[in-house]
């Protein structure tokens, strides 16, 4: 089976309208810049876009939002997009805000094959309206539902044509368990490499995990806020 795709044009081909996508990365650190922006220029609207973050208002998510192909955001952070403020208080987004380490949870869940699980986090708050509510050694837990895609989208700094991924310190967190979590996982690398060239050991997602991978380019690799001075 051959994994290797030409760009992310060729890779996101055949998302459609109304579909579901999780997007990898950590605030704008390690997002799938590539895919994003071909998403832009292909013009899929009625998304639900699962991701840590919306992006900002000019750059990764925040440019969907922008154009309104996103129907409905998942997210644990969003601060510092105004235009995702904007459309949430003008009805105009459908908003599900999760905690951070559930929604890592949900995520993960659903690459293990693991429908639903409990946790503490959010009981007595908004978080827990509407859902099934548990009493285990005195304490009180929700019950949260794995979380699906029919595309995974993430960013790893090196793969191979076989689809096994490394990648570099953070940006990993977000990436690895939504590689997982998809029904088609498509990995953008900024080094696309032969099978054997990357250590087995370094490997952080197996290629069993990736349907499709591609080699990115002209990363911009931005950061949310520089402070250089205190």
């Amino acid at each position: 089976m051959n994994k290797v795709y030409k760009n992310a044009d060729e890779a996101i081909a055949d998302i459609k309208d109304n579909m579901t996508l999780m997007l990898g990365g950590f605030g704008l650190c390690g997002i799938p810049e590539n895919c994003i922006a071909a998403l832009l220029k292909k013009g899929v609207k009625g998304l639900t876009c699962i991701s840590n973050n919306a992006g900002v208002d000019d750059f990764g998510l925040g440019l969907l939002l922008k154009t309104r192909q996103i129907k409905k955001m998942m997210s644990s952070y969003v601060g510092e997009n105004a235009e995702f403020e904007r459309q949430f208080l003008s009805g105009e987004l459908e908003v599900d805000l999760v905690p951070q380490g559930t929604l890592a949870t949900r995520i993960a869940m659903a690459g293990l094959g693991i429908p639903a699980f409990f946790t503490g986090a959010g009981y007595g708050t908004e978080v827990a309206e509407g859902k099934e509510i548990r009493e285990f050694n005195g304490k009180k837990y929700l019950m949260e539902m794995a979380l699906h895609a029919d595309f995974a989208m993430v960013k790893a700094w090196k793969g191979d044509t076989l689809g096994n991924l490394v990648f570099r310190k953070t940006t990993r967190n977000y990436s690895v368990p939504m590689a997982k979590a998809g029904n088609i996982t498509i990995a953008e690398v900024e080094h696309l490499v032969q099978p054997g060239e990357i250590d087995p050991d370094q490997v952080h997602v197996p290629g069993i995990y990736v349907h499709r991978i591609f080699e990115g380019k002209n990363y911009e690799k931005r950061i949310e806020r520089r402070t250089v001075a205190i």
